[in-house]
């Protein structure tokens, strides 16, 4: 098994920021996913350079904090504020709405781009990007930008957790699309940290690439926090190692 540990939300706050840097210090960690419309997003770009074993992707993002461009099609998606509400995975996406979407995630990766951030590759806040009414808009994005490595959709669980053969067959359907239409390169499963741990403890063993996301700093995931700080590491097998997104 090859893991790519993954912080996502990187940028979201000083906080976040602080623990994810912590975590790759200590190489507990070797990928982060970065906002790019975020409150600590300049933060983390002049932080970034200190780490480069840990390759860096755009977390797209269209749920959360005050978006990049003012395109009319946003307004279903935001708040009073003017702040992206959660709305994106409830509500009908329409083509204008798509069109907004496009023209918002350019300009997260056009900002990225302008800062010299030379990025490994794309997932998303809240798993925006997997959307079945947004894969258009994702296949546009990475045309645009000769993006070729994409996050996939979870499809690796803890032992306990049911998914129902629809739910399993939806994911394995949007997987195979990702890949090969605009040919995508990804790990061969995707999992949350705590399912890993799940497993880990479980003896279940996986065969291949795995990424696995974990949300440092965010005090919803202080429990997955405290889980990476420690000895997970121990209960992996003698191949197993450590990768980034450099070397997928």
């Amino acid at each position: 098994m090859k893991l790519i540990i993954n912080c996502d939300d990187l940028g979201a706050s000083p906080e976040i920021n602080d623990r994810i840097f912590e975590l790759m210090e200590q190489r507990r960690v070797t990928s982060a996913t970065l906002m790019m419309n975020a409150p600590a997003t300049e933060d983390a770009l002049r932080r970034i350079g200190k780490y480069p074993h840990c390759s860096i992707g755009i977390h797209l993002n269209g749920t959360e904090f005050t978006p990049l461009t003012s395109h009319p099609g946003l307004a279903p998606l935001l708040e009073e504020s003017g702040e992206f509400s959660r709305a994106l995975r409830r509500i009908s996406l329409t083509k204008e709405i798509r069109a907004s979407i496009f023209a918002e995630w350019s300009a997260q990766i056009e900002r990225a781009q302008a800062a010299g951030l030379h990025f490994t590759h794309i997932d998303s806040h809240q798993f925006v990007h997997t959307l079945p009414g947004l894969f258009g808009v994702l296949k546009r994005i990475q045309k645009k930008f000769h993006i070729r490595k994409v996050r996939l959709t979870s499809n690796v669980f803890g032992p306990d957790e049911r998914k129902n053969l629809r739910l399993r067959t939806a994911k394995f359907a949007w997987n195979f699309a990702l890949r090969h239409y605009y040919s995508t390169i990804t790990t061969d499963g995707m999992a949350a940290f705590l399912a890993l741990y799940q497993r880990l403890r479980a003896g279940l063993i996986y065969e291949g690439v795995l990424e696995v996301m974990c949300h440092p700093g965010r005090v919803k995931f202080d429990a997955e926090t405290e889980l990476l700080r420690g000895d997970w590491r121990a209960m992996l097998a003698n191949d197993d190692r450590l990768i980034s997104y450099h070397e997928l």
